[in-house]
């Protein structure tokens, strides 16, 4: 949930302590904090050395822009212009997912959740990160009352609640709430210099977005607890691995790999694909038989669909279904 790493170029590794307690200072970060924050000193240097020397990332899809943001760029891609496109742009902060970012976000999902044309939407970050983590700056002054009374970060979870498939596109860094976010998203694909974690523990708190919830479902305890207690990082290979990313591909093909997805998923009844969405994701709220019953009665409400009736005659007839979403 917390973890940012700002800069606007690389620092040498010498004045890394330098510039961690210039942060704090300016902060207003009590001491003890500070001595918190030297602990990502070496880290923080290699993490920012290593985004510095990633590959821009090529555009290869067929895309038109939509409305202007602050915090976010949007677009509508595929051949079909049937899949959204959301690009956290804030890469000076690597995209820390400050409040301004997080609303727009939110409101970016509603209006192409409402948009009968789009299919599926991509989100995704820039070739050095996904997003870094929560926007620090933000939260640092933040006492228990405020985030009790406010019911801090529960915002985010309009990611989560939205009907359509959402493919998390992931790039350079997904720490933290960053991280969070991912697994948000009902599929993610990852660039092959990808890095997963969640460091939240060495600045003195806790993931709070799904940190110990999410992940912890996706890769099992130990994996999680590993993660989560040590703020060590994984590549993308060993997320694919343990089920957290579903593909792996080069760094510069992975958002047409992501839009291609997309378009694949529109190829289908947008009706039956949220129902669908909503049985796999009941997965991880009930028990088995639970489940099994849930999955059982969507699979019979398919049955009062034009859609379902049009599939199953198409496939008797050798013909491709001509799907209405009804």
């Amino acid at each position: 949930m917390a973890f940012l790493l700002e800069a606007n170029a690389v620092t040498p590794s010498h004045e890394a302590p330098i510039l961690l307690q210039c942060f704090a200072a300016r902060l207003r970060v009590p001491l003890k904090m500070a001595n918190i924050a030297k602990i990502f000193a070496t880290r923080a240097q290699g993490v920012l050395q290593a985004a510095a020397r990633q590959p821009q990332v090529a555009t290869r899809f067929s895309s038109s822009s939509t409305k202007n943001w602050e915090y976010i760029k949007t677009e509508v891609a595929g051949e079909s212009k049937n899949v959204a496109v959301i690009t956290l742009n804030r890469p000076k902060a690597l995209n820390a997912l400050c409040n301004g970012l997080m609303k727009e976000l939110s409101t970016a999902l509603q209006q192409f959740s409402k948009d009968k044309s789009i299919s599926a939407i991509v989100l995704t970050g820039s070739e050095k990160a996904f997003a870094a983590g929560a926007d620090i700056k933000e939260m640092v002054g933040n006492t228990y009352s405020q985030c009790i009374q406010g019911n801090f970060l529960n915002d985010w979870t309009e990611v989560a609640r939205t009907q359509k498939p959402i493919i998390a596109a992931v790039n350079g860094y997904a720490l933290g709430g960053g991280c969070e976010l991912a697994m948000m998203c009902d599929i993610i694909y990852a660039g092959d210099k990808a890095k997963f974690g969640q460091p939240e523990i060495a600045l003195g708190t806790i993931p709070g977005a799904g940190g110990t919830q999410r992940l912890t479902r996706v890769v099992g305890k130990s994996k999680a607890m590993e993660m989560c207690l040590t703020g060590n990082m994984i590549g993308a290979q060993e997320a694919e691995k343990l089920g957290l990313a579903s593909k792996v591909v080069p760094a510069d093909q992975l958002l047409g790999e992501a839009v291609k997805l997309g378009e694949k998923i529109g190829t289908h009844s947008n009706l039956i694909v949220q129902l669908c969405k909503e049985a796999v994701n009941t997965a991880y709220e009930t028990t088995l038989q639970e489940g099994l019953k849930f999955e059982r009665r969507t699979f019979h409400a398919t049955f009062s669909t034009a859609d379902r009736k049009e599939g199953m005659t198409a496939f008797a007839e050798k013909r491709p279904a001509k799907f209405t979403n009804e």
